[in-house]
């Protein structure tokens, strides 16, 4: 990299982290924001970096022997797209990162569940002694964590439909594929375009290396048929999986008396007990089972898997538990974003009422009907999307809307009485309204601890 002329585009968090990697191996770089301000502006033009705000310069791209995209950056932009077409080459920061990495790498992604797989996956190879990073889509951009990679350290990565569209060298040793329903319709141009992204986190891996997939999910196992790695698979019925794990190499880690087991021709092994597993709902124990699969093709023992999972109950904004309020439980799951996830969550409670809505990105409302027949009580519709959401979901349950989250709660509350469950899962994004899904997440559980003040003030 040294001397090269490097724009980094988009300021956010993986964007900074690039800029750094490359200001510190030698490159000329500038980092351009469409934005007319960059948080991080005094800590960049220390690191050498020239900034360039309110909108992205042809020139300043065409002039550039590399571009490095942000995740949120389109590759489809108008100057992106004739910068490539005079010859520039334009990477994401997935692929610029493992350019430099000397680790192995565990790769996530797929629709919901990556991070609490991402991090358990973590959890259970440091129980087995390993050296590991985690990263990537969640918590540390993967360039801030380039200068730490070692031969021995294992860097398990989330990574994004957005981070795959630029990846060209991209090979995990691991890859894990957790399931694939349709989301990010905004950014993609067809539920199509969304899985053949996903698909390309197996483009270059060789029979040495490994695919771990969802033996349930038909549309993960169709757009992996061909995989040249070995495949393993994780499923919550008990039964064989597909021709793919023929022969020596198969894996699958499948649920039986009690036992998450891994699956062999000459019998079941067992890995973890069931009741070992401290989260609440089917989606999020098929997430054990991914973590689980990826852990046992690695080498870490059933020991090991045992003591990761040993008091871990979750991730903050990820069926959350959030207190009660007399009988009524409040529960977290702003990261739910889209239909599938907030379908799962409902389906994961009874007596919910459920808060729905924000910035909406694709998807059918509709599918939430049937969830909410079978366990709501009551939706309460927030956020820019409320009225599609009401009108979606009309005759299945009340629904009352709400024009803030200190509302929101305050109706859900009222709605859920006497045992209810008030459930934060929006299926849509939330920039309507907050920051993104953590301050969203942030703000509903802080407005929860302000009525159970106010109410435990009223009653003395």
């Amino acid at each position: 990299m040294a001397g090269r002329r490097v724009v980094v585009v988009g300021a956010a968090r993986s964007g900074v982290a690039a800029a750094e990697l490359l200001a510190r191996r030698g490159a000329q770089v500038t980092v351009s924001e469409q934005g007319p301000a960059i948080a991080e502006a005094g800590r960049l033009r220390a690191a050498g970096v020239a900034l360039e705000t309110g909108g992205h310069l042809p020139e300043t791209f065409a002039a550039a022997d590399l571009l490095v995209l942000s995740p949120g950056v389109p590759a489809a932009q108008p100057a992106i797209a004739a910068a490539r077409a005079r010859g520039v080459e334009v990477i994401g920061e997935l692929e610029l990162a493992f350019r430099f990495l000397r680790g192995p790498v565990v790769a996530i992604t797929g629709t919901k569940g990556k991070s609490t797989t991402a991090t358990l996956i973590g959890r259970m190879l440091q129980a087995a002694g390993r050296d590991v990073l985690v990263g990537g889509n969640i918590g540390v951009p993967l360039s801030a964590q380039v200068d730490r990679s070692r031969p021995g350290v294992v860097h398990v990565v989330e990574v994004s439909s957005f981070q795959l569209e630029t990846t060209v060298t991209f090979r995990p040793w691991i890859a894990v594929w957790l399931n694939l329903t349709p989301d990010h319709l905004d950014r993609h141009e067809s539920f199509e375009a969304y899985g053949a992204a996903k698909a390309r986190l197996f483009e270059r891996q060789t029979g040495d290396d490994w695919a771990v997939l969802n033996g349930d999910d038909a549309e993960v196992m169709a757009r992996t048929a061909d995989v040249r790695s070995r495949v393993a698979t994780f499923r919550m019925a008990g039964g064989r999986s597909s021709s793919q794990n023929a022969g020596d190499d198969r894996r699958d880690v499948t649920v039986e008396a009690g036992w998450i087991v891994r699956r062999t021709t000459t019998g079941d092994v067992p890995l973890v007990p069931a009741e070992a597993v401290e989260l609440h709902g089917r989606h999020m124990f098929n997430n054990v089972l991914a973590a689980a699969a990826a852990a046992d093709v690695a080498g870490v023992s059933a020991a090991s898997m045992a003591e990761a999972l040993r008091g871990f109950r979750g991730l903050e904004h990820v069926m959350e538990p959030v207190g009660a309020i007399g009988g009524v439980q409040f529960v977290n799951d702003s990261k739910a974003t889209n239909v599938d996830a907030a379908c799962r969550s409902i389906e994961s409670f009874d007596r919910v009422v459920a808060v729905v809505g924000g910035r909406f990105k694709g998807g059918d409302l509709g599918e939430l009907r049937e969830p909410l027949r079978r366990h709501g009580r009551a939706v309460v519709a927030i956020g820019e999307s409320a009225a599609r959401v009401a009108a979606a979901l009309d005759g299945v349950v009340p629904v009352v809307t709400a024009g803030s989250m200190r509302e929101a709660v305050e109706r859900g509350h009222a709605a859920a009485q006497p045992d209810g469950v008030v459930l934060l899962a929006p299926a849509c994004a939330s920039q309507d309204w907050f920051t993104d899904y953590a301050e969203r997440g942030r703000v509903f559980k802080d407005e929860v601890l302000r009525l159970r003040r106010k109410t435990e003030e009223a009653a003395r």
